[in-house]
């Protein structure tokens, strides 16, 4: 997508494409990252994550205001899973006096790594809080936000007698409003002139949404970008990683310092360990299907003690029909799994399809 020269990784200096990943004093051991889903990054699923390779983890999008707010249902979102060493909360606000009193909270509850901005979610009920996307359009009030949360992590650390090592603050933005407006320097060069360690690009315009090509060749100038002007600072991609061979063309076209999975880890948690088998060795072995089985009614389980068995089946049907996808019969078990309602009637429909799993 570029012929841009390659700049070398931040971390290794190897120029090898899997390496480790410096966020300000964080030390993360690769470069395979597990983006940010809204519905799917909670703890069960990024414990899988980590399992099968993930190199470092982001939570769902939680509302500073709910924080601030004292919602219960909001921490419960950023609890660290049981495998999880390193991991970042996401925050979205457009409010930077909420945002400055949301971080402490978060970094408290959680004991989390890294606070992560969303100034990126194309969603309506998000952006027009003036959240999202809506800070990628703005970057002074980006700045602000930025501004308050390295503030307030660098008071809470110094509280905690931790002040030369406060939780870093990175921002995720699109790379603009629509087609007349892209503004993705503007938006990483507030970010990181306000105390941003770290910045992640997911290069469609918030018009876009997630139809459409991602503009690869933005993310390779914002490489080359931050590499000249904040030496030391990582950028990290995001946008239409899907296989292995998509994780690694990312890499080599643009530069960057690590690859975010998004849709593409969606009932693949999987994707993680082939892209380091394919980086490392070229080459990568296929997922047999009672791995992918078996790895989806660990996650049924491990949701439903988090959020209650009701809840979590309904929720796993979606998963499932991931999970099950280029699978042998996974067509006809797509259609009887999506009618579950218990633990009890997924083990049943599995058992009939040959998956069978010991007694709780």
């Amino acid at each position: 997508m570029t012929d841009r020269p390659l700049s070398e990784p931040t971390e290794s200096g190897t120029g090898k494409l899997f390496h480790p990943v410096a966020i300000g004093h964080l030390r993360i051991p690769g470069n395979l990252f597990l983006a940010p889903v809204a519905g799917y990054s909670d703890r069960a699923f990024r414990g899988l994550c980590i399992e099968y390779g993930a190199s470092f983890t982001y939570t769902e999008m939680v509302s500073a205001e709910a924080l601030v707010r004292e919602s219960e249902k909001t921490r419960l979102m950023m609890r660290r899973a049981p495998n999880e060493r390193l991991y970042a909360v996401q925050l979205f606000g457009g409010d930077p006096e909420r945002m400055g009193l949301a971080v402490p909270i978060a970094l408290s509850l959680s004991g989390c790594d890294c606070i992560d901005i969303n100034a990126g979610c194309p969603v309506p009920k998000v952006y027009k809080t003036g959240a999202g996307s809506a800070l990628t359009r703005d970057p002074d009030r980006l700045a602000e936000i930025v501004r308050a949360a390295a503030t307030a992590s660098a008071a809470y650390a110094a509280e905690s007698g931790h002040q030369d090592a406060s939780a870093p603050i990175t921002v995720k933005i699109r790379s603009g409003w629509d087609d007349s407006a892209i503004t993705w320097k503007e938006a990483a060069s507030a970010a990181l002139e306000s105390g941003a360690s770290a910045v992640t690009l997911h290069p469609r315009t918030r018009a876009q949404g997630y139809e459409g090509k991602s503009r690869w060749d933005l993310l390779a100038e914002l490489t080359a970008y931050v590499r000249s002007r904040w030496p030391g600072v990582p950028v990290f991609g995001s946008g239409d990683l899907f296989t292995p061979e998509s994780a690694r063309a990312m890499l080599e076209e643009t530069g960057c310092d690590a690859v975010m999975f998004a849709r593409g880890a969606m009932g693949n948690p999987f994707i993680f360990r082939q892209t380091r088998e394919l980086l490392e060795t070229g080459s990568y072995g296929e997922i047999p299907a009672d791995t992918r089985i078996a790895s989806g009614w660990r996650e049924l389980h491990s949701l439903a003690e988090d959020i209650g068995e009701a809840v979590a089946c309904r929720e796993m049907r979606k998963r499932f029909c991931s999970y099950s996808k280029g699978i042998e019969g996974g067509a006809v078990l797509r259609t009887e799994l999506v009618r579950a309602s218990t633990i009890g009637e997924y083990r049943e429909i599995l058992a009939r399809h040959g998956y069978s799993f010991p007694e709780d």
